[in-house]
């Protein structure tokens, strides 16, 4: 978590530096879409392993919902 913070932090700052260096852009006006960017940095890992977690989850409740059938259909044929 905090290698993650301190990457993207320093990501950020070098994005905002080669971006005033490279373009006519002031700091000022780059500010924002580096800060935006950063927070997305940091936030994406977080938002896709939500994600992952869910379908997981769903996984598992299907596979326990047809083990559960399989078994109530194995009880109804004896």
């Amino acid at each position: 978590m905090i290698q993650r913070a301190i990457g993207v932090t320093i990501g950020g700052i070098i994005t905002l530096i080669l971006l005033a260096l490279m373009t006519t852009v002031t700091i000022d006006q780059a500010l924002t879409p580096v800060v935006i960017g950063a927070i997305a940095a940091w936030a994406w890992p977080v938002v896709i392993a939500f994600i992952l977690a869910r379908r997981v989850k769903q996984r598992r409740e299907n596979q326990i919902e047809d083990e559960v059938q399989r078994q109530l259909r194995d009880q109804q044929g004896r």
